[in-house]
């Protein structure tokens, strides 16, 4: 059933995104099997309104989200968060309407986006844009491996901006 969080659920919500999101090193391994996000610290959620299905796992953010970790901000007008059953670690997120991750120089826009947290991975649909230190890259579907900082973009635009050339100074001038 949806009920509104207390304070103690928005507590104990914040509690349990910090260490899903944890890096490997701040969380101790609990076995050769166990996977845990590649976001350092913790992650902060705001939002005009925070609601929560403890059946179905998941908690959903409305209005004006933001999403902040200390690598990363990620911006919506909505994000729908799953956890684990057993562990509460955020398992993916899907988030919808005016999607913005800021990374470094990495500007991703786009009006949809879904995080998985296991493959720290995200995909980004409907017309995603990336700028980054100048250049535009378009298409239709965006895939961002977070952890090794790649990318792979179907149905691709690519805008590079040439740098101009110093020309030498000429003696006498």
């Amino acid at each position: 059933m949806l009920r509104q969080l207390s304070i103690t659920s928005i507590f104990s919500l914040v509690i349990i995104t910090s260490i899903a999101f944890a890096s490997p090193s701040d969380v101790p391994s609990k076995g050769a099997g166990d996977k845990t996000g590649q976001v350092k610290g913790p992650i902060i959620i705001t939002s005009a309104t925070l609601s929560s299905d403890s059946k179905a796992h998941t908690a959903l953010f409305e209005g004006s989200v933001v999403a902040r970790t200390e690598e990363m901000t990620l911006y919506s007008d909505r994000m729908l968060v799953y956890y684990a059953e057993q562990t509460g670690n955020v398992t993916k997120i899907d988030a919808d309407g005016n999607v913005k991750l800021i990374k470094k120089n990495l500007v991703v826009t786009s009006k949809a986006a879904v995080y998985f947290a296991e493959e720290d991975r995200a995909i980004f649909t409907g017309e995603p844009k990336a700028v980054e230190k100048g250049n535009v890259i378009t298409g239709t579907k965006m895939t961002y491996l977070m952890k090794e900082e790649r990318s792979f973009v179907e149905n691709s635009r690519v805008l590079l901006e040439n740098k101009k050339r110093q020309e030498p100074a000429e003696a006498g001038n």
